[in-house]
């Protein structure tokens, strides 16, 4: 356990350091513009290219493991879809948020370095392929989802052409993209430009939940919404357990690659989530609530889900 805690702690430290700065400095949130520039433009572009680009192309052809991460994502969010629907009588655009905080997990911002830590090297396919597909998942679904409610007035036509614009030109998916092209042809960046890259590699994570920490601090909130404790469980325990559920039925899959997508699925509520829900006006109190309860509560239920891993107490399939 002490092994597990001595790797959950320095993200969960990070992510506090920066909760902590934002409470205690006052700054502006306008201060926060470059480093998220950075981090979304830049640090985490090169980390999912390197990622990709070293891993072998076969590794990146598993239909049935994205297939099951996919469902398993889209479920949790359908859950909490639901949930939203009965605690809002009925309001789209605030069920839609619900079923975000419910489904969308901080895959960007902490997944990568937590998975990584966790299981090593091998498990840097699957933590980029449920990166890109959820990604491609909750940036064509929300914007469509947002439409039906009205909360945007455009032509069909218009609001499928900003869908795809959004999604082909998101700075991830061109990063993974390139990374997919590089594993093909097995190109090899020159030494300055890999290093260049290595040192923007390593600066993602801990500039992400640093940022990721100000970001929730300077979201106050006057009262915890009484809604949470429905959603909450959903994300941090009923998602892992559904992704568990559609590995077995989808695989068999290799142990790193069940370890990492349960792992992955146990990981709070995304900031996104809050992004979303600040740009369509849409229960962003409640959103914002989201992240900042998810993140305190999965010290330990992301932590526990870390010690089942490392103690390979996770069966790789729930029908065997």
């Amino acid at each position: 356990m002490i092994e597990v805690l001595n790797l959950a702690l320095p993200f969960f430290g990070l992510i506090f350091l920066g909760l902590a700065c934002g409470k205690f400095k006052s700054i502006p949130e306008s201060g926060l513009a470059w480093m998220n520039f950075f981090i979304i433009y830049v640090a985490l572009p090169a980390l999912f290219y390197r990622i990709l680009a070293t891993t072998p192309l076969d590794q990146l052809r598993q239909v049935g493991f994205i297939a099951a991460t996919v469902f398993a994502s889209f479920t949790a969010f359908a859950i909490a879809f639901a949930i939203g629907l009965l605690v809002s009588k009925g309001g789209i655009a605030q069920a839609t948020i619900a079923g975000l905080a419910g489904g969308y997990g901080n895959v960007g911002y902490m997944g990568p370095g937590l998975a990584l830590s966790t299981l090593g090297q091998e498990a840097a396919a699957p933590i980029a392929l449920i990166f890109c597909f959820d990604t491609l998942l909750w940036f064509s679904l929300v914007p469509l989802l947002m439409e039906i409610a009205g909360t945007e007035r455009k032509t069909i036509p218009r609001a499928v052409f900003d869908v795809v614009k959004s999604t082909v030109l998101h700075p991830f998916l061109i990063a993974s993209a390139l990374g997919v092209l590089s594993a093909a042809y097995h190109f090899e960046p020159p030494v300055a430009l890999d290093r260049l890259l290595g040192f923007l590699q390593n600066a993602a994570a801990p500039c992400a939940l640093f940022t990721l920490g100000v970001t929730v601090a300077l979201r106050p909130l006057e009262k915890m919404p009484w809604e949470l404790p429905l959603i909450a469980p959903v994300k941090l325990l009923l998602h892992p357990v559904l992704t568990l559920l559609m590995l077995s039925l989808f695989g068999p899959f290799a142990e790193s690659w069940v370890y990492a997508a349960v792992l992955m699925a146990a990981l709070p509520p995304a900031l996104n989530v809050f992004v979303f829900a600040r740009h369509y006006d849409a229960w962003v109190a409640q959103a914002s609530g989201a992240v900042l309860f998810g993140t305190i509560a999965s010290v330990v239920t992301l932590t526990s889900v870390m010690w089942l891993v490392r103690m390979q107490m996770i069966p790789l399939s729930l029908f065997q």
